[in-house]
């Protein structure tokens, strides 16, 4: 199932799903996908004209592919213009994952700043590819694909603070494009390896432990065709923590969402 066919079917049916395997980070499913679904249960619950404003992503425990799981959402609390959701993504009894979402109407204010400017990062095409390798990349990486600008590739000793380059969803299909949301900008942010696995000599786990991001509304009018660029900037890693800062940005420089990860290493 492609990442358009996972999200229909959590809309038809949240209460029971299986993720395929071709999803798969090692024995979890990917994160980014798994968040994505929760939030689009949870995006059904929320009334129109309220997008989308933070998500407070708690990683419980791995979604096992192949695997049976349901989508349930409360809703917390319903301002004037703000929703307050709690969504969780349940397999075999227990909550894998929690994900807390603030959406909200926009209002008149004073205050305009605008974002610091994109990072600058070599053409799509002078940039390093991460390939899909059966049985060596992550299974979840045929579908999106990576190009490094910054920072090293994981394993390769590279001391950078900084990790990122361009990023977008595979076409499964010829020509195959769909407006760029939410949802797909979850995806496109985690796919991205903790910045913090350069640093090592040899492969390791690592993986996502909490996770904090927030899209600039109105939503930058893109495609899924289109590439946007990423940067991780590592603040602090030791004990087998690292607190890793990101932004992602379309591809004339307009920032789409701020994202702050604490990943577990182990190595």
């Amino acid at each position: 199932m492609t990442f358009s066919e996972l999200l229909q079917a959590v809309r038809a049916t949240p209460e029971t799903l299986q993720i395929p395997a071709a999803w798969a980070q090692g024995r979890a499913s990917f994160g980014g996908l798994v968040a994505a679904l929760v939030y689009e249960a949870m995006g059904a619950r929320v009334p129109a004209g309220r997008p989308v404003r933070s998500l407070a992503v708690t990683f419980v425990g791995p979604v096992e592919p192949e695997v049976p799981v349901s989508f349930q959402v409360e809703v917390l609390r319903e301002g004037k213009a703000v929703s307050q959701l709690l969504g969780r993504a349940v397999q075999k009894g227990q909550a894998v994952t929690l994900v807390q979402g603030s959406f909200g109407a926009a209002r008149e204010s004073a205050i305009d700043v605008a974002s610091e400017a994109a990072p600058q990062i070599q053409p799509v095409e002078a940039c390093q590819e991460l390939p899909y390798i059966r049985n060596v990349t992550p299974e979840f990486t045929r579908f999106l694909a990576m190009r490094w600008g910054l920072g090293g590739m994981p394993f390769t000793n590279n001391p950078s603070r900084q990790m990122g380059g361009w990023v977008r969803l595979r076409p499964q299909v010829e020509g195959e494009t769909q407006v760029l949301d939410e949802a797909h900008l979850l995806a496109l942010v985690d796919a991205w390896p903790p910045a913090v696995l350069s640093h090592l000599r040899t492969p390791a786990p690592g993986s996502s432990l909490t996770w904090t991001i927030e899209f600039i509304q109105p939503i930058k009018q893109l495609t899924t065709l289109d590439w946007c660029r990423y940067r991780a900037h590592i603040e602090h890693a030791r004990d087998g923590y690292g607190h890793i800062a990101a932004g992602l940005w379309g591809p004339s420089g307009e920032l789409l969402a701020i994202s702050r990860q604490t990943v577990t290493v182990f190595g």
